[in-house]
């Protein structure tokens, strides 16, 4: 404990005014910030040690109470529950269990939660990507009130909402937050910057197809980079073994449906153009009304989950994972296939979560003696259907969730920690940690300057004005967990080949409306539930502007690329 602050503990215990808990705590947390934080934080010493003391005496009134919360399992949320729970529960007194799940079992024991009443967890972090549930069901507090009211005496001064740069995505159509972010990743384009600024390659390149090879604008010369790369001898570069033009994955499993519903339908340009989601129709192929009521998601309902840019989504990835990736992507999930690029095999990748960046700074393979990377990361490049003004991609915004079962005394409780793990006088380190940005201060801070240059982009991409055009699944969705499942499922069948895309996204988009219906019908989620129209001819809707879209008479495009440099630029503008 520094000198100022046993003089101030000292006179405060001989006025009677600190708890025996309290000074333990106090001691702690002197602990966690010499041995733990060691300067890296965006506040100074004493403001570092203010914060803590507002958790040591928020937490007074919860000494010994045990809690339990959940994430998915990712190094943010690793470092998370083995060393911040740990100091939490030091500190405060509380002692907090974070488990670790798959994602798609946290979405599971949440609707457990959701429609049992029983409290599951205290709190959850879930992806903002189930904000239009939360808003329509009712049964997540609305942290807007909870904090202005009934929690106000365990919410930090120093919470600071402002500084939190994802909060659009977490806040309902009424102006109310639900969810605070507590980790936020983007998916990119990521290539090897070495091999596509080679001499060799580049000369071979331009031979072969008449163009420069640099970061594809569009999914066309995306295709022919894979093509160029796939199984190219690299030894003039000192690259042995087998090497492959793109990285997927393809089993089914609930993380095969995040691969589509994480902006790739919008990426191909399957949806309307309209940020932070295409409006009417979304990346997901939901159209909704004025009221923002989902009306339909099949074509003969003004949808476009099943429109020919849908099936062109669906084609270009599982053609692209059979010609141009390892054989054994096909057969892995997305945890397995995250890590692959690190091992130096791959070209490029053209939905890279930048949750995968801590594996790739650890690597060798891909990484220079003096710490730079020998790759890059860029936007994503966008298929024939997309237009000006569409969403270019996906960002997910992990947010601490606590539901309305959660009894109060638990909840604050909850609360107090989720605010622990997202304080700025942790965020610097976390965020070193798992590079999962959800600060402005942190991203600007200097500790992120020195580290830019090894991280390929991703702070340049993070302190452009680009940042927020990557946005999470939008309010058009009126329940992600009964929803999502659909989606792994059904693609996985044309995946798996046993049924064309056609048929599979004819069958997804029935069994959303099948969910929609009951929604309907059963009138949950009362004025701002689902209001499907009328079937009618796909042709009528066809023939509107926007989508759905008719298909085009030529999918082929002019392949298009263009230099990194320029791109990292345009991301400024």
């Amino acid at each position: 404990m520094n000198r100022s602050l046993r003089s101030t503990t000292a006179l405060a215990m001989a006025l009677g005014l600190l708890s025996t808990p309290a000074i333990a705590g106090m001691e702690e947390a002197m602990g966690f910030l010499d041995n733990e934080i060691n300067g890296m934080s965006t506040l100074s010493r004493e403001e570092q040690e203010a914060e803590m003391q507002f958790f040591v005496d928020a937490a007074e009134a919860f000494q010994g109470m045990d809690i339990n919360v959940v994430s998915e399992t990712i190094t943010t949320h690793e470092y998370e529950s083995q060393v911040l729970a740990p100091a939490f529960t030091a500190i405060t007194g509380i002692n907090v269990t974070h488990d670790l799940i798959g994602e798609g079992d946290v979405v599971e024991r949440l609707q457990v939660q959701m429609q049992s009443g029983q409290n599951v967890y205290d709190a959850f972090v879930n992806d903002s990507d189930l904000i239009g549930t939360h808003w329509r069901y009712g049964q997540a507090r609305n942290l807007t009130d909870w904090m202005a009211n009934e929690a106000a005496d365990v919410t930090s001064p120093t919470l600071d909402l402002d500084d939190f740069i994802g909060t659009q995505f977490t806040t309902g159509p009424d102006g109310n937050l639900y969810q605070l972010p507590d980790q936020q990743f983007a998916n990119l384009y990521w290539f090897r910057y070495d091999w596509f600024n080679d001499e060799k390659n580049k000369a071979d390149f331009q031979e072969q197809f008449g163009y420069e090879l640099g970061v594809p604008v569009n999914w066309a010369a995306y295709e022919d980079i894979a093509e160029f790369f796939t199984g190219r001898d690299l030894s003039h570069m000192g690259v042995e073994g087998e090497v492959f033009g793109n990285m997927d994955y393809g089993k089914k499993d609930p993380s095969l449906g995040w691969r589509y519903t994480d902006a790739w339908m919008s990426m191909a340009g399957m949806g309307d153009t309209g940020e932070p989601n295409g409006l009417p129709v979304d990346e997901w192929g939901i159209r909704v009304n004025e009221n923002s009521q989902p009306v339909g998601a099949c074509v003969d309902r003004g949808g476009a989950a099943n429109s020919p840019a849908a099936v062109y989504a669906v084609d270009k990835a599982i053609e692209w994972l059979e010609k141009y990736s390892p054989p054994a992507a096909a057969g892995m999930t997305f945890s397995e296939a995250g890590p692959v690029p690190a091992q130096g095999q791959i070209a490029q990748q053209m939905f890279m979560y930048t949750t995968f960046v801590p594996p790739l700074v650890e690597s060798e393979a891909v990484m220079n003696e003096d710490g730079t990377p020998k790759w890059r990361l860029a936007p994503s490049p966008h298929g024939v259907y997309w237009e000006e003004g569409m969403k270019v991609g996906y960002q997910d915004v992990g947010s601490w969730t606590i539901l309305d079962s959660t009894p109060v005394d638990r909840a604050k409780a909850a609360w107090l920690y989720a605010q622990f793990v997202t304080s700025k006088t942790v965020d610097v380190k976390k965020s070193d940690v798992g590079l999962t940005f959800i600060r402005e201060s942190t991203i600007n801070s200097d500790h992120f300057t020195e580290r830019a240059d090894g991280l390929g982009g991703l702070v340049e991409f993070y302190r452009s004005p680009a940042r927020v055009r990557w946005s999470p699944t939008g309010t058009n969705v009126p329940d992600y967990p009964k929803l999502a499942q659909l989606w792994w499922q059904n693609i996985g069948d044309a995946m798996s080949g046993a049924k064309s895309t056609q048929e599979a996204l004819d069958t997804l988009c029935s069994d959303m409306e099948d969910v929609m219906s009951r929604l309907e019908r059963a009138g949950v989620q009362g004025e701002l539930g689902p209001v499907l129209n009328e079937e009618r001819d796909p042709e009528y809707w066809l023939e509107q502007p926007g989508a759905p879209k008719p298909a085009l008479e030529n999918e082929d495009e002019e392949p298009k690329t263009v230099g990194y440099d320029e791109l990292v630029q345009s991301w400024q503008q």
